[in-house]
């Protein structure tokens, strides 16, 4: 089965919306998702860019635009206590379970991202985010011992380091057949895509 790759920051919002979609519609395509978690700060350094929200001018119409795309989509949506926040343990633990089971890790990853943008789960505090892995059923101390794991830690360096030399400068960032699509607002693009390239 043809993959989809689905590249993801735990603190994007963007990236959780499209994490409510992107396996139905893969499944319609006869696809499968392979999830990416990465470090979305890493590959803005690299671009030279700076977070959208960071720019006064932009920030307030974004904060506006992650609660009306969540209607949108009908996805729940709480706008997170602090925002944006730092998500490598989030990442690290994903790609331990990943080595595990894919489909475990993109499970933490649509949890992770549920929990942030949803329930305001703070992931970047190391007792929230325990008390979400034991939620999913992972045993809280191997999942805090992935975040110090320096296996885990090289591991997602990489992955950032791929994400930028493929290009990479903003979440989700899905590709299709070599084809990249930036942003939650491209599914339709995405769909047809999938349908017949154009």
């Amino acid at each position: 089965m043809s993959t989809i790759d689905f590249w993801f920051d735990f603190s994007s919002p963007y990236s959780y919306l499209a994490s409510t979609w992107i396996e139905p519609l893969a499944a319609r395509h006869g696809r499968r998702v392979r999830w990416h978690a990465m470090l979305l700060g890493a590959t803005l350094a690299a671009a030279e860019l700076r977070p959208p929200v960071s720019y006064p001018i932009k920030g307030g119409y974004m904060h506006r635009d992650f609660e009306r795309s969540a209607r949108f989509e009908g996805a729940p949506y709480r706008p997170p206590p602090r925002f944006p926040i730092a998500t490598q343990n989030a990442a690290r633990i994903f790609w331990w379970l990943h080595a595990q089971d894919e489909s475990r890790a993109a499970a933490w990853a649509r949890r992770g991202l549920a929990a942030y943008f949803a329930e305001g789960v703070q992931l970047d505090e190391m007792p929230a985010l325990l008390a979400l892995a034991e939620r999913c059923g992972l045993d809280p101390a191997q999942a805090q011992a992935a975040c110090a794991d320096a296996q885990w830690k090289a591991h997602l360096k990489q992955v950032n380091d791929d994400a930028i030399a493929a290009g990479i400068f903003g979440a989700p960032w899905i590709v299709v057949d070599g084809e990249p699509f930036w942003g939650n607002d491209r599914r339709a693009q995405i769909e047809r895509w999938l349908s017949a390239p154009f």
